[in-house]
C-alpha cells in the first residue's frame, strides 16, 4: 500500500511540509543536513517501533518549535488516513491515529508494510547482533503484521522477570513462573515467523535472476529452544544464571541473523563493504517480491544515501529491478544527477533546503 500524501508538522526540521506522494519513485535531494533523511524517517513511523533512527521521540519535535510533532499521510487514494505524532503538554507520549480514532502504535502495521536501508546500515555485519535482529524483524513484520505485538509482550515479560530476579527479596515463584509462560508463549510465536520469514527468503533469493548484486544465503543462529514447554523449562532452570547475569541468557531477543555470500560461501563480515552492500540490496529485492506475493501488495522502501556508493552500473541496475517490482520507492541523495537513471515514468522529484521542500 502506497502513500498518496504526506505531511510533516513541526518534525526535525520541518516546520510544515506538504508532500503528494502518489509516484512510485519519490526522489529527494539536498545538501547534508537540509532534511532530507527526515522525510524518510517520518514515514518510517508510519509503521510499529522507534523509526529508522531508533532516536528518542522527545528528540523529533523541531527544536524552534511549540513542542509535539505530527506526521501524517493518506492511503489508497485518501480514503485511509494515519498519523502519529505527540503534543507539547506530553512530548514522551507517542500518539497513533487511524482515519482520526486513537490507535495502537502496533496496528499500523495492519496498513503499512515499510522497510528501509541507511548509512549506518553499512556496517550491519560487523557490529553487534541487535541490529541484525532488528534488521530481521522488519522483514518480519511486513509479513506477519502480530510480530510487533508478540515482541512488545515478550520484552514486557522479560523485563519484569528480570527486575523480579534482581530484587533484593525473593520473589512469588508463581509470579516468575507466570511470566516465563508468557515469554515462552510470545517466544514461539517469534521464532515462528522468523523461521518462517527467512526459509521464503532464501527461497526468493534463488529465484532471483544474476545479476551485480551478490546473492546471500540467510540463517538463524539460536539462542535457546523455540517450542514452549522447553522455552519454560529453559528460562525456569536457568533463574540462578540470570539473576548473575541480570538478563535472560536464553530466548530468541538473544538470536543472531547469520549471512553468506553464497558466490564465496564467506561469511557476510568478511566481505567487502561493497559486496556487503549488493547483499542488503539483494535481501531487500527479495524481500519486496515476497511481501508481494504473501500480502498481495507492494511495501514502501526507504533509500537513504543508497546511491552515493553505488557505480553507475550498479545504480542503473538498482533502479531496473526496483520498477520492475512496482512498489512505492523514496530515495535521498546529496546529488540529482545520482538519479539519471530512475525512470521518469510514475516519478516526483523534491529538492529540499533548510526543512523547505520545493517540487522540481
Amino acid at each position: 500500500m502506497a502513500l498518496s500524501s504526506l505531511s510533516l508538522t513541526q518534525f526535525r526540521n520541518h516546520e510544515a511540509t506538504r508532500l503528494q506522494a502518489g509516484a512510485r519513485f519519490n526522489v529527494i535531494w539536498g545538501d547534508n543536513g537540509a532534511g532530507k533523511t527526515n522525510i524518510l524517517e517520518a514515514i518510517s513511523l508510519l509503521a510499529p517501533g522507534r523509526g529508522m533512527r531508533r532516536a528518542d521521540i522527545q528528540q523529533m519535535a523541531r527544536q524552534q518549535g511549540p513542542g509535539g510533532f505530527t506526521v501524517a499521510a493518506a492511503l489508497m487514494d485518501d480514503e485511509v488516513r494515519i498519523g502519529t505524532g505527540t503534543s507539547a503538554d506530553a512530548p514522551s507520549r507517542r500518539q497513533v491515529r487511524v482515519n482520526g480514532a486513537a490507535a495502537a502504535a502496533n496496528s499500523l502495521a495492519d496498513w503499512l508494510a515499510v522497510v528501509w536501508l541507511t548509512p549506518a546500515m553499512d556496517r550491519l555485519f560487523l557490529e553487534s547482533a541487535g541490529g541484525r535482529r532488528r534488521f530481521l524483524d522488519r522483514l518480519v513484520l511486513a509479513l506477519h503484521p502480530a510480530h510487533a505485538r508478540h515482541a512488545a509482550r515478550y520484552e514486557a515479560a522479560m523485563r519484569e522477570r528480570n527486575r523480579l530476579l534482581a530484587a533484593d527479596r525473593p520473589a512469588d515463584p508463581g509470579w516468575i513462573d507466570a511470566l516465563e509462560a508468557r515469554m515462552a508463549e510470545h517466544g514461539a510465536a517469534i521464532a515462528l515467523a522468523r523461521a518462517d520469514t527467512l526459509e521464503a527468503l532464501d527461497a526468493q533469493i534463488d529465484a532471483l535472476e544474476a545479476g551485480p548484486f551478490a546473492q546471500p544465503s540467510l540463517a538463524l543462529e539460536r539462542k535457546g529452544p523455540v517450542e514452549v514447554e522447553a522455552l519454560i523449562a529453559a528460562l525456569r532452570s536457568g533463574r540462578p544464571r540470570d539473576a548473575g547475569a541480570g538478563r535472560a541468557l536464553a530466548g530468541p531477543h538473544r538470536d543472531d541473523l547469520i549471512v553468506t555470500m553464497r558466490q564465496k560461501g564467506q561469511a557476510a563480515a568478511l566481505c567487502s563493504t561493497g559486496e556487503q552492500k549488493a547483499m542488503l540490496i539483494a535481501i531487500i529485492l527479495a524481500h519486496a517480491d515476497l511481501v508481494a506475493e504473501r500480502r498481495g501488495s507492494r511495501l514502501i522502501l526507504l533509500l537513504d544515501e543508497v546511491a552515493a556508493h553505488l557505480d553507475p552500473a550498479r545504480r542503473a541496475a538498482l533502479y531496473e529491478q526496483l520498477a520492475d517490482r512496482a512498489g512505492q520507492v523514496w530515495m535521498t541523495g546529496t546529488d540529482a544527477s545520482l538519479f539519471d537513471a530512475v525512470p521518469l515514468s510514475g516519478r516526483a522529484d523534491w529538492s529540499v533546503s533548510g526543512g523547505v521542500v520545493s517540487p522540481q
